[in-house]
């Protein structure tokens, strides 16, 4: 598993696919669950998130079984824990999730990207 994060709108998208062409890039607002599962890359998986917690589903559980079903998964997310803390109690349990979700998951990943203007810095290699 590898994953790409940075803020909204600093390249991310651009930086994976000149990186990883032959991919093929599924949208993280768009796939199921058992889509997700057989992806090769999810773009906006922070999108995925927000997703399936308004149709109720349960994201607790998500990165263990992300890892036992598709551990070789290309991930791009949006860092959302910067910033003003949402007043809408849906958007902050939102962000907290995704934070939860991706933290578990970088910790599992064999690499860490973070983009910024679009220039990657490598931030974990294992």
């Amino acid at each position: 598993m590898e994953m790409i994060i940075g803020g909204a709108f600093q390249g991310k998208e651009a930086w994976v696919k000149k990186r990883y062409p032959e991919i093929c890039w599924r949208n993280g607002s768009e796939i199921s669950r058992e889509e997700l599962f057989q992806a090769e890359g999810v773009l906006g998986f922070h999108e995925f998130i927000r997703s399936e917690m308004k149709a109720g589903r349960e994201t607790e559980g998500l990165a263990g079984e992300l890892i036992r079903k598709n551990p070789g998964i290309l991930l791009v997310s949006d860092e959302i824990g910067y910033g003003v803390v949402p007043v809408d109690a849906f958007d902050r349990a939102y962000r907290e999730r995704v934070g939860r979700i991706c933290t578990e998951l970088a910790s599992f990943s064999k690499k860490v990207v973070r983009v910024v203007c679009g220039i990657g810095t490598v931030i974990k290699d294992a």
